[in-house]
């Protein structure tokens, strides 16, 4: 039987209201937004971040992988400057991959 690793996928989404902001102020929370993932990359808790696209449902906007269990992920993802001001809401849970299967570049 294969052994399975644990991964803690965050799906981030639009939430059903979020804040009108604005350009001058999106501009701004999204820099600070990618501030936020390259501190938690810097940190080794994010493995991998990224916008989705093509997808049917646009509230859909992007997800992280992390390297800590979900209970902290869904704290650090919390923590996202975009996420306080209500622009974005995290979905965590746990995605079980073969072991060694999944690898994330440096």
């Amino acid at each position: 039987m294969t052994e399975l690793e644990p991964h803690t996928v965050v799906l981030l989404r639009w939430p059903a209201e979020r804040p009108g902001l604005s350009d001058e102020e999106l501009e701004r929370l999204q820099e600070q937004h990618l501030a936020f993932l390259g501190s938690l990359r810097e940190r080794g808790a994010l493995l991998a971040s990224g916008p989705l696209t093509d997808q049917e449902d646009e509230s859909w906007r992007g997800i992280c992988v992390y390297s800590v269990p979900r209970e902290e992920a869904r704290r650090l993802a919390s923590e996202d400057p975009s996420v306080r001001a209500g622009r974005l809401e995290p979905v965590a849970f746990t995605w079980l991959a073969a072991s060694g299967s999944v690898t994330f570049g440096k």
